[in-house]
């Protein structure tokens, strides 16, 4: 006679004898951000293609020359995208040009903020120079996420604790941890430093520095959300 062979219980739906309760733990925190970037655009135009090239070469030496002035409150400097275009004349035969465009973008990223409003204004006091940001964010290591993260876990402990309680008997062990999910990317509050803004045009001309804009720095949101499953001492339900 042949035997059919019994399936052991799933450990997701846990025996009398294990008892398993899953509970979610959830954490929110609101902190100050850690570093600020900005975004520069420096353009250039001219009648010729060398001309163009040799403005925005200019152009981009004396910022980033400026940008470095600011040491360790500067904590990276990267430049971006390039490039160069024709503008073909609007009227006439065949693809006369009419002028080149030429543009550099550059990302700064700044730890100390102190600085950040003299920066940014000082930048867009440039010729054909725009700024945008600041972008606010935490840095990827920064302890702020593990915070959340402990918290989160805390939180999914004491529900279990507290379901227990409820059947007069304590939980026995940790059957699974899974992180459901930790959110905390940059909050954004931007401007744009245009020329209606702080950015001069080609032929006006400055005395002195402009005066430093106040940038109130955003608070960051992080969430944490983990789901944990614990067997339980058998209750005496009787």
């Amino acid at each position: 006679m042949t035997q059919t062979p019994t399936t052991a219980p799933h450990p997701s739906h846990g025996t009398p004898t294990a008892p398993r309760v899953t509970v979610r733990g959830e954490a929110h925190l609101e902190v100050d951000p850690e570093i600020a970037r900005i975004t520069i655009t420096l353009t250039a135009r001219g009648t010729d293609r060398r001309t163009t090239l040799d403005g925005l070469t200019h152009r981009n030496t004396t910022t980033l020359d400026l940008i470095k002035t600011y040491g360790d409150a500067v904590e990276k400097l990267e430049t971006g995208t390039l490039a160069i275009r024709p503008e073909l004349a609007r009227h006439g035969r065949g693809e006369r040009i009419r002028a080149y465009h030429g543009s550099i973008q550059l990302t700064a990223t700044l730890g100390d903020f102190t600085v950040l409003g003299e920066l940014v204004t000082r930048l867009a006091d440039h010729d054909l120079t725009r700024i945008d940001g600041p972008w606010w964010a935490l840095r990827p290591t920064s302890p702020h996420h593990a915070a959340a993260r402990r918290q989160a876990v805390q939180e999914a402990l004491q529900r279990a604790r507290e379901y227990a309680e409820a059947l007069d008997t304590r939980i026995d062990a940790l059957l699974e941890l899974s992180d459901t999910g930790t959110l905390g990317g940059p909050t954004f509050a931007t401007a744009s430093y245009g020329a209606a803004g702080l950015t001069r045009s080609a032929h006006t001309e400055a005395a002195t520095d402009p005066a430093p804009i106040d940038l109130e720095p955003v608070r960051q949101n992080i969430d944490a959300h983990v789901e944990a499953a614990f067997t339980l001492i058998p209750p005496n339900l009787g």
